[in-house]
């Protein structure tokens, strides 16, 4: 194998198994995901040793990375159309809504949404257009579908897929714009595209996501009057770090600590809870993975250990990072143990195998 295509794997396998760490780290078996202060946390985290003394055994993935491994296992499945895709897909959230959410702080929209599934009829993904669906449920678990569709040329894939995965739990613009913007920032990653431009090129994309709600012509009309949301909040979040023009480096305030951190992330929240929602969540991660650099711990410190939605904005900053950095810095306890690690590595060979069949059609 050439070393490009090695690195390659490695990145794809340090995105799915760093996805899990991101969270079982921000969950902590639900005490962290539910605590409302990062200083708590962080006190309790030096209690441990400091994150460098954090091994992850018994502590367990939450809904997060199963419904992410439910995705994956979608994505590499045998599929020729879309339909198949989303069906089986579909198929994969039902099962793993019944059987593996014990314990594991499912919400409530995904889990009602996964009993209105039907996958073995025609458009059987299909559920009833939600006012209240504007959860992160569906953006967590859509980083495996920007390793399926990397490349720019796949744009339109990538927006049906995660469009779609998003709305067969989350049929709302804020919940499924957050599924492309997770997707969208991991494509990122493995085309090696600059960290502060992201954003910028999300906002860019958002036009293209609108013409497909438009082409498939369901639910628009409600789908019309809820969409300037989730747009209004990244723009505003580009215009505050300076990073509009997809060029400048961002701008935090001098005094960023985890007591403001905490406050901002509230700020830009639906409803007090930082990253419960498909437009915070990723913003969240995305800010934390702009601030921290190379850095594992002050990745994890501002998008793992903060009192908010912990875990889903962990899940998808660590899968971002790790398409960057790899594993490089990240202490092997952190992730020797983790749940579900083999899964993971195996999905993320078989995502590079199918991506790489996809590129090929």
């Amino acid at each position: 194998m050439a070393a490009e295509e090695t690195d390659l794997a490695e990145k794809y396998k340090a995105v799915m198994v760093l996805s899990g760490v991101g969270d079982a780290l921000g969950y902590k078996n639900g005490s962290w995901e539910f605590c409302h202060s990062g200083e708590a946390i962080h006190q309790e985290l030096q209690q441990l040793g400091g994150l460098e003394k954090v091994d992850v055994d018994g502590w367990r993935v939450s809904d997060d990375t199963v419904l992410h491994i439910a995705t994956a296992e979608a994505l590499v499945s045998d599929w020729s159309t879309t339909e198949q895709l989303f069906c089986t897909m579909a198929a994969k959230y039902k099962k793993a809504c019944a059987e593996d959410m014990w314990e594991r702080a499912p919400g409530q929209t995904t889990t009602g949404a996964c009993f209105k599934l039907k996958p073995l009829r025609p458009q059987g993904y299909v559920i009833p257009f939600n006012p209240r669906g504007g959860g992160c449920g569906a953006a967590m678990r859509a980083m495996c579908i920007g390793l399926m569709f990397p490349h720019d040329d796949q744009i339109e894939m990538l927006i049906e897929v995660a469009v779609e995965s998003g709305r067969m739990t989350h049929n709302h613009p804020t919940g499924y714009l957050g599924s492309v913007a997770t997707a969208l920032l991991t494509a990122y990653c493995i085309q090696r595209k600059p960290v502060e431009r992201w954003g910028a090129m999300l906002i860019i994309t958002l036009p293209k996501v609108w013409a497909y709600i438009a082409k498939v012509n369901r639910d628009v009309e409600e789908n019309k009057n809820a969409w300037d949301y989730f747009t209004s909040k990244w723009k505003a979040y580009l215009k505050l770090r300076g990073i509009t023009d997809g060029m400048s480096q961002p701008k935090f305030p001098k005094k960023y600590g985890i007591p403001e951190r905490d406050a901002y992330y509230k700020s830009v929240s639906y409803a007090g809870w930082g990253g419960a929602s498909g437009h915070d969540a990723p913003l969240i991660a995305y800010d934390a993975l702009l601030r921290a650099g190379e850095s594992w711990y002050e990745l994890c410190s501002g998008s793992m250990f903060h009192g908010g939605d912990s875990d889903s904005t962990g899940v998808m900053a660590a899968a971002w990072w790790g398409g960057l950095y790899g594993m490089k810095g990240v202490p092997p306890c952190n992730y020797n143990k983790l749940e579900y690690r083999e899964k993971l590595e195996k999905l993320a060979d078989a995502l590079l195998k199918a991506a790489k069949s996809q590129r090929g059609k």
